[in-house]
């Protein structure tokens, strides 16, 4: 019984905590939009006939107020639940980047085009020569899923993820991840516009392929706007975002050019990110053990820019070489590849001793350490197996052997 009472007092902190994580922004999103359908519930309105998305209203009567009312109304509890729970962490996410008023104007940004979409498609499907479809104009659409879908499409951007788990059940592409709820939730559920949400992935993909930066003020504007006074009240809440704690760029972070001019914006940012969506190589990454050992691998056994792909491939051999070099009392060398008898460095110090070695290994030439170079390096506290090591790998480049040494002990 004890147990139960613990539980149960337990629900409203919980509830509290989780309410206090939620920026201000999302959480006023969330408070309205449960606040209009609990009065809706209350005085019995259901039909929604004058505040929702209706293409012929908007287009006959020039009733462009639909465009804000329609995303804050609801049809059912569970229209309402299952928009605000997907809001929550994406609003969240969004806003602590963004910033509360710069996310409050992608909102608005994002519905306004989102309508403009719905309008010129359902004119498209009415007015076509091959076959007209009048049913869009008198779709009465409602809910705050068409921002949603938008929402999720430029978080999966900016996220970077290659794939994205549908409901835990299966991963799919993270570029397909909205086409596929799409087709889900038409599939799955009832009375659920299909153009509302087509219109609301629409929109997302253009605003991450940069189609808006030039009508997206910099940050001097929502500084501005943060400074009024008619604002304090908010900005001195404390889940309140400054504009200047999130993207500290003008516009909201997108894949495209960011600081560009509007010109610019319409061409380069599209062509940069048309490109993502082309294969491009794979570059293997360096295991943590040759990263710890050896920094960088343009510097293995002074390597030169003119080498072949012969000589690159043979990289792993040469520290692997080291490695074995490292752990035994031999004196240590370091041996290049066939191939890149050219020139070395520039760099070289004069003290470096280079002899041909005469084994049936394709590699040929060794490289000697100076003892003046290892009395050096000895002299400031490193270990001599280690110097002689740092100073083939760094081709008798002082420096650079010991950035070597530094980072070993590091």
């Amino acid at each position: 019984m004890r147990s139960n009472i613990v539980s149960e007092a337990g629900l409203p902190t919980r509830f509290k905590q989780w309410w206090e994580g939620i920026p201000f922004l999302t959480s006023v999103v969330v408070a309205v939009c449960s606040v209009i359908y609990l009065v809706c519930l209350l005085i019995g309105y259901d039909s929604f006939v004058e505040v929702c998305f209706l293409p012929s209203a908007v287009i006959s009567k020039f009733q462009v107020y639909r465009v804000c009312t329609s995303i804050f109304f609801h049809g059912s509890i569970l229209h309402l639940v299952f928009n605000m729970l997907a809001l929550v962490p994406l609003g969240s996410e969004l806003e602590r980047v963004m910033g509360s008023i710069r996310l409050s104007y992608m909102i608005v940004l994002l519905a306004i085009s989102s309508a403009v979409f719905h309008l010129l498609i359902t004119l498209i499907a009415a007015y076509n020569p091959i076959y007209s479809y009048y049913q869009f104009m008198d779709e009465c659409a409602i809910g705050f899923s068409g921002v949603l879908f938008s929402m999720i499409v430029i978080e999966t951007s900016l996220s970077g993820i290659q794939s994205r788990s549908v409901f835990g059940l299966f991963n799919v592409p993270a570029k397909l991840y909205p086409w596929m709820l799409l087709v889900l939730f038409q599939l799955l559920m009832t009375n659920i516009s299909l153009l509302g949400h087509l219109c609301g992935i629409l929109s997302g993909f253009a605003y991450t392929y940069g189609l808006f930066n030039f009508i997206i003020p910099g940050s001097s504007f929502f500084s501005g706007i943060e400074s009024a006074s008619w604002l304090s009240t908010c900005v001195r809440r404390p889940k309140y975002i400054m504009c200047t704690g999130g993207d500290p760029s003008g516009y909201i972070p997108t894949y495209s050019t960011r600081n560009t001019t509007s010109s610019d914006t319409l061409s380069r940012n599209m062509w940069t990110n048309l490109s993502s969506w082309m294969p491009r190589r794979e570059v293997l990454p360096q295991s943590p053990e040759e990263n710890s050992r050896f920094p960088g691998r343009g510097r293995t056994l002074g390597a030169t820019q003119t080498e072949t792909g012969t000589a690159n491939g043979s990289d792993s051999n040469l520290q692997a070489r080291l490695l074995e070099s490292g752990n035994s009392p031999v004196h240590p060398s370091s041996q290049e590849p066939i191939g890149a008898g050219q020139q070395r460095n520039n760099r070289r110090q004069p003290g470096i001793d280079v002899r041909s070695a005469t084994t049936n290994d394709p590699l040929s030439q060794v490289t000697v350490p100076s003892d003046e170079e290892i009395q050096k390096l000895i002299a400031m506290g490193f270990d001599k197996t280690q110097v002689e090591v740092a100073l083939a790998a760094a081709d008798g480049d002082l420096n650079v052997a010991v950035e070597i040494l530094m980072t070993q002990q590091a």
